[in-house]
């Protein structure tokens, strides 16, 4: 059984890298380009692994990335949709086509640093859950990842926290190439997803009103894919009483606000859903999170075609269309994950 880790530079994925070399399995590293190439970088991150005695490629994958990620992304913005692209990449490349090009270099499965759970489960099979992090758990972003791939996956930091990995790299004098966090969003520039967008040339629309649910005008927009379901700062607008986006009208190009009283949503509409479990072994206490800092949530949920209809059990801030709707039993093991469509 010959393991490839994908390796990044940073400190999870070396962790992962030098805990299944200790364990004694079989392994090589893996670095995936999926920006623009940089020698550097790969010369770096080289280095660390030969230093470990560690077996090092290297794979171009940013033309794929940018268009399995990058295009869909200024997509969703330009249809006045919040896309997620970390879950998209994890579908689409890291357990997509960097583990298609693992095995092609002799790897039946591929390790990575992520913050999650894979267990064997009587009933399930294999199945995810969360990450012993509660700050670091990463079980949200792989709900889109498809269950054969997650098959082939392995989490060395599932059952570790972010803290005690850092002391023990530090206590064995062992350096990641690139010690820094990564950005929330790794292609797009200080985090700044508006100046990325025009920058890329991207049909965004013009602004236009802003209204009460009444039609009544209380200011302007900017264009509606700069603002997300929920949101109350930078509306810009002086008002009795503050005001949040309740939705998007994109066929008038019409931001709906109102105070907080109008905020509140049912439950949304998911689509495209990824099952990890088979609906029937679904049990009745279920929860979701529709956002990563979410706690989960009791719901109730029914199919109708090929959507899920989820009802909170208590009304909540509404999530944002083209944001993922990750599905947990009580035990917090995912059984699927999809695109939110809309609130209700």
């Amino acid at each position: 059984m010959t393991i490839a880790v994908a390796v990044s530079g940073g400190t999870d994925s070396l962790y992962a890298l030098l805990t299944l070399k200790e364990q004694g399995h079989d392994i090589f590293a893996l670095h995936a380009h999926f920006l623009a190439p940089s020698k550097e970088r790969e010369e770096a991150i080289g280095a660390m692994c030969a230093s470990l005695d560690v077996p090092f490629h290297a794979v171009d994958l940013h033309e794929e990335f940018e268009q399995c990620v990058v295009t869909p992304f200024m997509d969703e913005y330009i249809h006045g949709r919040t896309p997620n692209p970390c879950a998209l990449c994890n579908a689409s490349m890291k357990f997509g086509a960097l583990l298609r090009e693992a095995e092609k270099l002799g790897a039946n499965q591929i390790a990575t640093g992520h913050y999650a759970v894979l267990e064997d489960n009587p009933l399930y099979g294999r199945t995810l859950s969360r990450g012993h992090d509660p700050k670091k758990d990463q079980s949200y972003f792989l709900s889109l990842v498809p269950k054969k791939q997650l098959e082939k996956a392995l989490f060395p930091l599932g059952k570790k926290k972010k803290e005690d990995i850092k002391a023990e790299l530090a206590e064995r004098g062992i350096a990641p190439a690139y010690p820094s966090e990564s950005q929330e969003i790794c292609f797009v520039p200080n985090d700044d997803y508006r100046a990325f967008l025009i920058d890329r040339g991207a049909n965004l629309g013009t602004g236009g009103n802003m209204e009460l649910a009444d039609g009544t005008v209380v200011g302007k927009h900017n264009g509606l894919w700069q603002y997300t379901e929920g949101q109350r700062k930078g509306l810009g607008v002086a008002w009795k009483e503050p005001l949040y986006v309740i939705r998007k009208d994109m066929e008038k190009n019409v931001l709906i606000v109102g105070p907080k009283t109008e905020l509140l949503s049912t439950g949304c509409v998911v689509s495209n859903m990824n099952f990890l479990v088979a609906k029937e072994h679904w049990g009745e206490k279920l929860l979701v999170r529709t956002r990563y800092r979410q706690l989960p949530i009791p719901v109730t949920i029914s199919e109708q075609d090929d959507l899920l209809i989820v009802t909170y059990d208590e009304p909540q801030s509404p999530p944002a269309s083209g944001q993922v709707c990750c599905v947990y039993d009580e035990n917090l093991t995912v059984l699927g994950g999809g695109i939110i469509e809309h609130s209700l």
